[in-house]
């Protein structure tokens, strides 16, 4: 699968789930939404119930910037459908008007966004490494 193909595919998906690891290498894996615009992944911290807004996706990347994200299909009827991309690259975590673009992305795509538009901060992936396999 080219790159093409596999970010034509990765834009597709309406979840991923984003891979990060802390400082000594300990995973962390989480399902997301998100919006791409090139090859930047953007995801927000939203009002969905949680224990806390520290996330430990967001202390992840500020200890280690690598992440992986990964999106498929599977169709248990037709196997000939099945396919998945992973999105390799530098994560960073942006917060007041330098999330605003992303949330607006992230707004266009999710009429849950348009509703309950998130206050972020914004999670932003430079993908430098689009792979993937289709059957």
């Amino acid at each position: 699968m080219t790159s093409d193909a596999a970010r034509r595919l990765f834009a597709a998906a309406r979840v991923a789930r984003l891979a990060t690891a802390d400082a000594s290498g300990g995973p962390h894996l989480v399902p997301i939404v998100f919006a791409l615009a090139g090859d930047t992944i953007v995801s927000a911290v939203d009002a969905k119930p949680k224990r806390t807004t520290a996330l430990r996706r967001l202390r992840n990347v500020a200890e280690n910037p690598r992440v992986a994200l990964l999106a498929d299909h599977y169709d248990d009827a037709d196997w000939s459908e099945l396919w998945w991309v992973r999105a390799e690259g530098e994560a960073r975590v942006l917060g007041g008007d330098d999330a605003a673009p992303g949330l607006a992305l992230l707004c266009e795509r999710y009429a849950q966004y348009r509703a309950e538009r998130p206050a972020g901060p914004v999670l932003a992936i430079e993908v430098d490494r689009w792979s993937g396999w289709h059957a």
